[in-house]
């Protein structure tokens, strides 16, 4: 059975790990642990627990529990003293609390969810990302980067505060690997802060694996706005220190123009300009599915990658190994 390692935070990894489930490979997904915001930065800071956020989301990815269960796990309080908490992101700092290893949580949470795979924190030491811009501002935390319409006009540092070394697991499952996939994802808020702990960029470079980035549909407003697909692979080379990509799996269906206008606030399409043996092209767009929060429209929700289809090129991919 082949071994497929995806990197990356939030929905990107939920998108990607969702669609391999159903197949017959070995799944690993590795975590980014930068995410402070909404419910996660709250259990983070009263707590002192590791960000439950983006674990949660791919131990629902990979569950082969009841929708009911998946549901329950994702479920978020509207209001009261637990407003705006997710029940999985409670269960999951309990059971650190309780065990007193974040990484024996997240097995102990797997197992409550019967889920296909693996899911490893990068690092188990708690970190904040922060980003130092051209103007000399200080942005504190992924979620200040991630709101930030500043980033594009250019910034002189991102790192991660205290620098942290990998995980062990996670750089043993990067070595074991036969494919890596990493993306796709927010650039700045969970690609890059992979890449920024101790260890990784030496093992994904040092890893027999192949490799695929899967590029984002969509840029972010203030941010990179502008990307073609060669610009967010420059901006990830330069934090690896080489290009290992062997496969770069782009988009290439429009959205309608009433899709791409509603869109406008928040970014605009990142358009595919390589033409090298190692792009693959795919129609990559999933089926439109309107989130709202109260009343609110959020319009990222609108273009999305269809897990499907992803996973169908993965696997033409692991078919060749």
């Amino acid at each position: 059975m082949k071994k497929v390692v995806v990197m990356g935070g939030g929905t990107g990894n939920f998108t990607v790990l969702r669609g391999l489930k159903s197949h017959d490979v070995d799944i690993s997904a590795i975590v980014s642990m930068a995410d402070d915001g909404g419910s996660t930065g709250i259990l983070r800071d009263e707590l002192g627990v590791l960000p439950p956020g983006d674990v949660r989301q791919c131990l629902v990815a990979l569950s082969d529990s009841s929708r009911l269960m998946r549901s329950v796990m994702n479920y978020r309080f509207e209001n009261g003293g637990l407003g705006g908490h997710s029940l999985g992101n409670l269960l999951l700092s309990a059971l650190e609390k309780v065990t007193g290893s974040f990484e024996r949580a997240v097995e102990e949470m797997g197992r409550i969810l019967y889920i296909k795979g693996k899911v490893i924190p990068v690092t188990t030491h708690q970190v904040r990302l922060k980003m130092i811009l051209n103007n000399r501002k200080i942005l504190e935390g992924e979620k200040e980067i991630y709101l930030s319409h500043e980033i594009e006009k250019g910034y002189s540092k991102i790192y991660l505060e205290p620098f942290p070394k990998a995980n062990p697991h996670a750089i043993s499952e990067i070595q074991n690997a036969d494919l890596i996939v990493l993306g796709p994802g927010g650039l700045h808020t969970s690609i890059i802060p992979l890449l920024l702990v101790e260890g990784v960029a030496r093992a994904l470079k040092e890893s027999h694996a192949k490799k695929v980035y899967v590029s984002n549909l969509m840029n972010r407003k203030g941010q990179t706005m502008g990307y073609k697909v060669s610009d967010y692979i420059r901006d990830v080379v330069e934090y690896l220190g080489d290009d290992i990509f062997d496969y770069i799996l782009v988009n290439n269906q429009m959205p309608t123009e009433e899709l791409i206008k509603k869109y406008a606030e928040e970014g605009d399409l990142v358009q595919n300009d390589l033409t090298e043996p190692r792009i693959v092209s795919a129609p990559l767009l999933g089926e439109v599915a309107e989130s709202r929060v109260g009343d609110t429209l959020i319009k990222r929700s609108l273009i999305r990658h269809n897990s499907k289809q992803v996973t169908k090129e993965l696997m033409k991919i692991v078919s060749h190994l």
